[in-house]
């Protein structure tokens, strides 16, 4: 199977800071200061990535975020603003759960899960989270839900047959 990672070529990103932690090294001189920040970037039309950046300052850790996030791009299937089917993954002790929701919804979803959806271009959407709350790995395991996505589309050409068959054996309920 493919691995849907893109090229940042001539793609306009927006960067959401997902969250920014102060890190103490206590050293005989005294106590040194750092921080780390998480990053999202994303063109709100399916394709997002995040970053994580280090330094002893909070701008260049934000920037430095922005370029890691620029090199680990996804492309993810967005259908009517919506995903196409409801997905559940984890990382580490993250669980997420994320299904498709009707239109004037919303994305109702925490802050680490808001800002990579977001930054998808989800607009109708239901997520859960469950587990750890950490952000580092709820933006982890929101990635792996989103990576594992898969539009009618592809999912026919994979099988081998028409568009129509592969909601053929789907029963809508009332």
């Amino acid at each position: 199977m493919d691995t849907k990672k893109v090229r940042t070529s001539d793609v306009e990103f927006k960067d959401r800071l997902v969250a920014i932690n102060r890190v103490t090294k206590v050293t005989k001189g005294g106590r040194t200061f750092s921080f780390s920040a998480i990053v999202v970037v994303g063109n709100e039309n399916g394709i997002v990535g995040y970053g994580l950046g280090k330094a002893s300052e909070v701008t260049s850790a934000i920037a430095k975020g922005v370029e890691d996030a620029k090199k680990n791009l996804i492309k993810v299937p967005v259908l009517k603003k919506t995903i196409p089917h409801a997905q559940e993954a984890r990382f580490s002790g993250s669980r997420v759960l994320i299904r498709p929701a009707a239109p004037g919804t919303g994305v109702l979803a925490g802050g680490a899960m808001r800002a990579v959806l977001e930054s998808v271009g989800i607009h109708n959407v239901l997520a859960k989270s469950k587990g750890s709350s950490n952000p580092h790995n709820l933006v982890k395991a929101t990635f792996n839900a989103l990576s594992e996505l898969r539009d009618p589309y592809t999912v026919a050409k994979v099988r081998g047959i028409s568009l129509d068959n592969v909601f053929n054996g789907y029963k809508r309920s009332k």
